[in-house]
C-alpha cells in the first residue's frame, strides 16, 4: 500500500556551504544533488528533492535550495509554497550576507513556521554556538521567524539530530496544512522526458487537488494537456494537491516546451497578468527607498519577468521597514491570483529589495479616482475573504460585472464561498446575456449617470438625429461591458432611467426631432420641392441643386429629410429617394384601386397609371412589396390583402 503524504513541505534556507545538502542527507538518507557539476564542485547548484518520513510513516516533501547569490533565482523558484523552513546558519561561519538574503525572501514570501539549525556543530565549542545563537537573534528580529527555535546539530557525528527530528515532528503535528482554495496550480520547477513514459513535470501544488485523467491548461499560453499519471514521493497516486510535492506524467505535451517558469492549472483558469496591484514591503537590506516607477526583478512562483513598480501612495516611494500599496507592471504576463506571495530585485538582480502579496490580479491603467482605488485596495489588505472583499475586488476591475465562477478565480476562493459572499454584499445583480454578473453600487450607478449624460451631450450636439447607436455609447463606457451583455443591461437601464431604445439607437425620453430656425426653412422647401414633383421626385444630388446647395451638402439634407420622414411628412422608398407624404399615398391609392377591378398589375401598366418613368414606377412598386401591400409573383404584381397596411 503507497505510503500517504502529509500535506506540508519542509525546505532548505542558507549561506553557500553551510550544510543544506548534508544536513537533508543525514536527516532522509537522501541525496538531493542529483546534477553532475553539483558532485564535482561540491556545492548545490540548482534545486534538490526529498522527502521526511515521520514516526508514524507519512512523509512531508523536502526541497532543498542552493544558497550561493549566483544561483538566487533558482531558491526563489523553491522557496515558494514552503511550510516549514530548516534554516542553516554553520557554526564556524556564522551568520553571512545570504543568511541575511534568504532570510528576507522567507519573510517575504509569508512563510512562518522554521527552526534555526547551527550546523557543523563540531567545528566550534560552546562559546561559539553561543555567539552564532546570538548572531540568529539579531538576525530574525523584526522577521515572521524571530521566535523560531535553534538547535545546533553536526551531519557528520549526528549531534543534535535526534532532537532536530522532534522538533520538526512537532512543528509539523501542530501545522494545519493549508486549506484548498481555488482551482489546481502548479508552478513548473522541472520538466523532462522518461523513456517509454514521456513529459514528467514537477511542482509544489497550489490551490487544490489534481486527479489522473483530468485536463490541465499550460499558462501563458493556453495549450491543454492531460494527467496520464500521478506521483507523490515515487509512490503512484490517483490524486494529490496542496502542499505537496508533485509529479505529473503528461500526454499532449510532446510538442511543447515545457519548464520553470511555466504553470499548470485547471482548464478553467484561462487568464494571466501583467499588471496587478499589491502591498509592498521593502526590506532593510534596500538600503534605500524605492521610486516610483523604477524598474525591478518579479519573482512570482517558479517565474521570473522585469517590470516597473508604480508607487500608489502619496509619498510616490516606499522607504525599507516600510510597506505600500503599488502596482506592478509586467514585461510578461504571469500567473497570479489574489493572496500570492511574490519578491522583487533590483534590476541587475544582485539585491533582494522587498516582496509582498498580490491584492488584485487584474490591475486597471485607468485608477482614477485614485483615493477610491486605494481605498478598494487597503479592504483586500485587510482581509481577502469575506462580502467587503468581494465588493472592492468589484470596485476595481475594468469590466462592469463578473460572474461569480471569475469572481472565486481571482480571489482564489472556492466557488461556493463566494456565491455566500454575494448574497450577504451590498451588490446589484445584473443579467449579462448569457450568464449572471455583479457590481458594485457605485459602478451601476456611475454607468447610469454616464449613459444619459452622454446622450443629452449627444442630443445637443445633434439634434435632428433620433438618438445615438447602441454600440456607439456601448464603446465609450466606463467599464468593459461586451455587445452582448450590453443589450442585456439596456433592458435594466430603460426600467431605471429616461432612456428608450428604438431598434438600434437610444435617446432619453424627453427628446424630440423638430426642425426650426435655418434647418426648418430648407426643410419646409424641401418638402414643397417633393411634392411638385409628385411622381417624379429628384434624387439627393437634384434637390441638393433645387435647395441652392453644394454637393459637400448632402449629409445636411440627409439629416433634414430624416427628420421630415419622423414627422411623416415624406417617406424614404429608396437609397437617396424621398417622395412627399401625400405623393406616396396617391401613388397606393392608384395601385391599390386598379388591383381591385385587376388581379394583377405589371411595372409597364403602374408606369402609365402614374405618368411617370419607369425608374420611379419600379422604386414604387419594391416599396409597396415590402410594407405588405402587394407581392410580387414573376413579372407582376398582386394584391397582397383587402386592406393593406399604410405605407
Amino acid at each position: 500500500m503507497a505510503l500517504q503524504a502529509t500535506r506540508a513541505i519542509i525546505g532548505t534556507a542558507g549561506h553557500i556551504d553551510h550544510g543544506k545538502t548534508a544536513l537533508i542527507r543525514a536527516l532522509t538518507g537522501q541525496e538531493t544533488d542529483r546534477l553532475k557539476e553539483e558532485k564535482e564542485r561540491g556545492i548545490s547548484i540548482d534545486l534538490g528533492f526529498a522527502y521526511f518520513t515521520l514516526p508514524d510513516g507519512t512523509r512531508a516533501g523536502v526541497v532543498d535550495v542552493p544558497g550561493h547569490e549566483r544561483f538566487i533565482r533558482n531558491m526563489l523558484a523553491g522557496a515558494h509554497g514552503v511550510d516549514l523552513v530548516l534554516f542553516t546558519v554553520a557554526a564556524d561561519d556564522g551568520v553571512m550576507p545570504q543568511s541575511e538574503e534568504h532570510l528576507d525572501i522567507l519573510h517575504l514570501l509569508g512563510t512562518r513556521r522554521g527552526i534555526f539549525v547551527i550546523t557543523k556543530c563540531d567545528l566550534a565549542d560552546a562559546a561559539r554556538i553561543a555567539e552564532v545563537r546570538d548572531e540568529i537573534g539579531l538576525l530574525a528580529e523584526g522577521t515572521a521567524l524571530e521566535d523560531a527555535p535553534v538547535i545546533a546539530v553536526s551531519s557528520i557525528t549526528g549531534q543534535g539530530l535526534d532532537e532536530l527530528r522532534s522538533e520538526m515532528v512537532r512543528r509539523l503535528e501542530g501545522f494545519q496544512a493549508r486549506r484548498a482554495t481555488g482551482l489546481f496550480r502548479l508552478p513548473l520547477d522541472r520538466a523532462f522526458t522518461i523513456k517509454g513514459h514521456g513529459i514528467v513535470v514537477t511542482g509544489t501544488a497550489m490551490g487544490a487537488t489534481v486527479t489522473v485523467g483530468q485536463k490541465l491548461r499550460v499558462l501563458p499560453g493556453g495549450d491543454e494537456v492531460k494527467v496520464r499519471a500521478i506521483q507523490v514521493h515515487g509512490e503512484a497516486v490517483e490524486s494529490a494537491g496542496l502542499c505537496q510535492r508533485v509529479a505529473l506524467n503528461l500526454s499532449g505535451a510532446e510538442k511543447l516546451e515545457l519548464g520553470r517558469g511555466l504553470v499548470l492549472a485547471d482548464e478553467r483558469l484561462g487568464f494571466t497578468t501583467s499588471r496587478l496591484d499589491a502591498m509592498l514591503e521593502i526590506r532593510p537590506a534596500a538600503k534605500r527607498p524605492l521610486r516610483n516607477n523604477e524598474r525591478v526583478r518579479f519573482f512570482i512562483g517558479t517565474s521570473e519577468t522585469m517590470g516597473r513598480a508604480l508607487v500608489l501612495e502619496p509619498a510616490g516611494a516606499i522607504a525599507p521597514k516600510t510597506q505600500a500599496l503599488v502596482q506592478m507592471v509586467l514585461d510578461d504576463p504571469v500567473v497570479a491570483l489574489s493572496g500570492d506571495r511574490f519578491v522583487i530585485r533590483d534590476e541587475t538582480n544582485v539585491r533582494t529589495i522587498g516582496g509582498g502579496v498580490v491584492l488584485n490580479p487584474l490591475g486597471r491603467r485607468a485608477r482614477k479616482p485614485l483615493e477610491a482605488y486605494r481605498a478598494n485596495l487597503a479592504t483586500l489588505a485587510g482581509s481577502l475573504a469575506g462580502p467587503k472583499a468581494v465588493e472592492a475586488l468589484l470596485g476595481l476591475l475594468e469590466t462592469l460585472a463578473a460572474p461569480v465562477s471569475r469572481i472565486a478565480q481571482l480571489l482564489n476562493l472556492p466557488a461556493a464561498e463566494v456565491e455566500r459572499m454575494v448574497r450577504e454584499a451590498p451588490l446589484i445583480r445584473l443579467s449579462m446575456g448569457d450568464e449572471e454578473g455583479f457590481t458594485t453600487r457605485a459602478k451601476w450607478e456611475e454607468l447610469k449617470r454616464f449613459a444619459i449624460g452622454t446622450l443629452a451631450a449627444y442630443h445637443e450636439s445633434e439634434p435632428l438625429s433620433p438618438g445615438l447607436e447602441m454600440e456607439a455609447l456601448r464603446s465609450h463606457l466606463p467599464y468593459d461591458v461586451s455587445a452582448r451583455a450590453f443589450r442585456a443591461l439596456l433592458d435594466r437601464l430603460e426600467r431605471e432611467t429616461d432612456i428608450v431604445r428604438e431598434e438600434s439607437s437610444l435617446r432619453l425620453k424627453g427628446h424630440r426631432v423638430t426642425l426650426a430656425g435655418d434647418e426648418g426653412r430648407l426643410g419646409h422647401k424641401a418638402e414643397t420641392l417633393l411634392r411638385e414633383a409628385r411622381f417624379q421626385p429628384p434624387e439627393l444630388k437634384q434637390l441638393a441643386e433645387g435647395l441652392g446647395l453644394r454637393a459637400s451638402d448632402l449629409g445636411k439634407i440627409r439629416t433634414v429629410l430624416s427628420a421630415l420622414e419622423r414627422e411623416g411628412k415624406v417617406v424614404k422608398i429608396a437609397t437617396d429617394l424621398y417622395f412627399e407624404r401625400g405623393a406616396l399615398d396617391a401613388a397606393r391609392e392608384r395601385l391599390t384601386g386598379y388591383l381591385a377591378k385587376n388581379p394583377e398589375i405589371t411595372a409597364a401598366t403602374y408606369r402609365d397609371l402614374l405618368g411617370a418613368s419607369r425608374k420611379f414606377a419600379i422604386a414604387l412598386l419594391d416599396h409597396f412589396d415590402r410594407t405588405g401591400v402587394t407581392m410580387r409573383v414573376g413579372d407582376v404584381r398582386r394584391l397582397r390583402q383587402k386592406n393593406p397596411p399604410q405605407a
